[in-house]
């Protein structure tokens, strides 16, 4: 899951940042509100964790100006902000909940998890194909009904997969989804992890499930299924 963290004060951004990180989520941070919207337009975040004081273009403005494209992101708003007025100025513009700062950070990815599961209308949270189930709120995946053991790159990659089985999923595609926006395209990062997700896969299924579609990307594919 990918989340856009909107924050000026950089040891708060980075404190935000590398807690999001060490839960398994995807993390790009905007330092001004002008930022925030640009990124927004070129990326699908799951979230977003959005300060309300920002240079150039504050959270308000950011979140009405999002909602008004029709975009459903969940937005986390956090000010340091209490009264009843500032917390009704900001669900008014677009936000989801409200966090006053300062804040701690179990109450934090408490917030993000429950909007994430909340996000998005038509989410599966269970999803399937062969003998591969993934669960995207425990983080937990089963194949013929025994955990497989993943890293949260892996995981990443496999939860996209699955999201697109039978299709064919361009390398800069999973860089976007799930590295973060300062990652090196030329980097073979992809490949290495693609690989060690396809060996774990195969030691549990005694099958290759991603096959490679050479000058492309990668497809979810079982190797007997019959295309139409």
């Amino acid at each position: 899951m990918k989340i856009l963290v909107v924050e000026d004060d950089r040891k708060v951004a980075g404190f935000i940042e590398q807690g999001l990180r060490e839960e398994g989520y995807v993390v790009d941070v905007a330092p001004d509100g002008d930022q925030a919207t640009m990124l927004a337009h070129v990326y699908d975040y799951d979230l977003v964790v959005l300060d309300v004081m920002l240079p150039r273009k504050t959270g308000l403005q950011v979140a009405a100006e999002l909602r008004r494209e029709g975009r459903t992101t969940p937005i986390l708003m956090l000010t340091a902000r209490d009264t009843t007025e500032d917390v009704v100025r900001g669900l008014d513009a677009g936000a989801d909940d409200y966090l006053t700062k300062p804040f701690k950070f179990d109450e934090l990815i408490a917030r993000v998890r429950a909007l994430v599961r909340r996000g998005g209308a038509g989410r599966t949270e269970l999803l399937n194909y062969g003998p591969v189930e993934l669960d995207r709120l425990k983080h937990k995946v089963r194949v013929a009904g025994k955990n497989l053991d993943l890293t949260p790159k892996e995981f990443h990659l496999l939860q996209h997969f699955l999201l697109h089985s039978e299709e064919v999923v361009r390398r800069t595609e999973l860089l976007e989804k799930v590295w973060d926006m300062h990652f090196d395209p030329e980097s073979n990062v992809v490949d290495v992890h693609v690989g060690n997700l396809r060996r774990k896969l195969r030691q549990a299924t005694g099958q290759d499930l991603i096959e490679t579609v050479r000058g492309v990307g990668f497809r979810l594919h079982t190797p007997d299924r019959v295309d139409a």
